[in-house]
């Protein structure tokens, strides 16, 4: 629930001047103007009192093409890089993005940059790929980014000259948190220097935790793959006497993906995330949780996301990746070793396996959902770069596609809520009950 009132305007480079070249479509094109708009909180009573009390109403630009572009088509350069780990779906935004540009406004000077923020720094000696319908044609099945991607900052004073030797218009930029951070102090910069270049982002976390984003894409996809390992922890647990199947999933803050893939695939005895604190030991823990389940049904199943009991490594580290991400420490492994330690020590012969399928999944191409969604997420992003929108995400809000400013979501996490429908439905689903002392 967003309640609060958040600042929704996008920042622009200028007028709009140029007719969209969408307008000499034989078909009827469908135009958006700035104010259309998508309300923020999706409780239509809550929304009403807001109103009738006159307390402002929050509401996002919705996304699409706008009848008069910022833009020359005939003379913009465009540039894509893409960031961060690997997700199902980045080579769809990338093709959609490319094909946008040229069919639909006739832009032709697109470059893909190459292995992330490092392809805009002159030492590490990447290349600049020229991106054309012919050279991204064949690439939804592939898995990864024909692109590839790094981890870690890079200087933005650096980042811009290349903008500027480049000649940018318009530049896309596809990744995570620290990428739209990033984005964000790219765009800042671009303002600081008095530069007409738009910047526009567009959110990529297989985890499905960015703020104001109701859906990312790579999370359908996560969800799909996921089930397979469910269905295979299943049979390996149901296959011998005292089965227990344990698999790991994404989720380094937030556990969307661990609770959705369980109300997918409803054959998951116990499921854990960051955002739902548990206790393994005592007489309320999973172990005899785990030990109860056994004696009634002989096998089990448990789903683990990896930000999961942290509080359990007495030496957790605090050290960070080139993302500034935290070093998380191996919730699966722990809890491999303990529930065979545990069950030892009582003398009961259990045949655990162990799943992460986590690489599996970010490395896969993308399924049927999410090939559609990444299609009209990337155009969506091509109108809104073209017009002449900066500083913004192009997100996915109460079933619309919108504008977001980067400032409302860079630097804050969605997480599952504890007391919302999607945790009760997995509490029931389930039965694990609270797994607390």
């Amino acid at each position: 629930m967003i309640s609060d009132v958040i600042d929704t305007e996008v920042p622009a480079l200028g007028e709009r001047k140029i007719s969209s070249p969408l307008q000499k479509r034989e078909q009827t094109t469908g135009f958006i103007s700035d104010s259309d708009r998508v309300t923020i909180d999706v409780d239509s009573e809550r929304m009403k009192k807001r109103i009738l009390e006159g307390y402002p109403v929050s509401a996002f630009e919705m996304a699409g093409p706008r009848e008069k572009i910022y833009f020359d088509p005939s003379k913009v350069r465009c540039a894509l890089v893409t960031c961060g780990g690997l997700c199902p779906g980045l080579n769809d935004i990338i093709r959609s993005i490319v094909l946008g540009l040229y069919y639909g406004y006739g832009v032709t000077d697109v470059y893909g940059i190459r292995y992330g923020l490092q392809g805009f720094i002159p030492r590490f000696g990447h290349d600049i790929i020229t991106l054309t319908p012919a050279a991204v044609s064949d690439i939804l099945e592939r898995g990864g980014s024909i692109l590839g991607s790094s981890r870690g900052p890079q200087p933005i004073e650096d980042i811009v000259d290349c903008l500027e030797r480049m000649n940018i218009g318009i530049l896309f930029m596809i990744g995570g948190d620290g990428t739209l951070k990033a984005a964000t102090t790219v765009a800042d910069t671009i303002l600081q220097r008095g530069l007409k270049i738009s910047v526009v982002g567009i959110p990529k976390t297989i985890d499905n935790d960015i703020y104001l984003v109701s859906r990312s894409f790579g999370f359908d996809t996560a969800v799909d793959i996921a089930t397979l390992a469910i269905k295979a922890a299943h049979s390996e647990a149901e296959g011998y006497p005292n089965g227990i199947g344990l698999i790991k999933l994404m989720g380094r803050y937030s556990g969307f993906i661990a609770s959705t893939v369980v109300l997918a695939q409803q054959d998951v005895n116990f499921v854990l995330i960051p955002e739902v604190d548990f206790d393994i030991d005592g007489p309320g823990g999973l172990l005899t949780a785990l030990e109860k389940r056994l004696e009634l049904r002989k096998h089990a199943v448990i789903v683990v996301a990896e930000g999961a009991g942290q509080k359990f490594f007495t030496d957790a580290s605090q050290d960070t990746d080139k993302s500034g991400n935290v070093k998380l420490n191996d919730i699966g492994l722990l809890l491999k070793d303990r529930i065979q330690e545990h069950f030892a020590g009582i003398n009961t012969e259990i045949s655990l396996k162990y799943i992460d399928p986590s690489y599996i999944i970010r490395s896969l191409p993308a399924n049927a959902n999410d090939h559609a969604f990444c299609s009209v997420l990337g155009r969506d992003a091509v109108h809104a770069g073209m017009s002449g929108k900066t500083r913004l995400l192009i997100g996915h809000w109460n079933n619309h596609f919108v504008h977001i400013p980067m400032s409302a979501s860079a630097g804050k996490r969605k997480q599952v809520d504890p007391n919302g429908k999607l945790w009760t439905s997995v509490l029931e689903s389930t039965g694990q009950g609270l797994l607390k002392n």
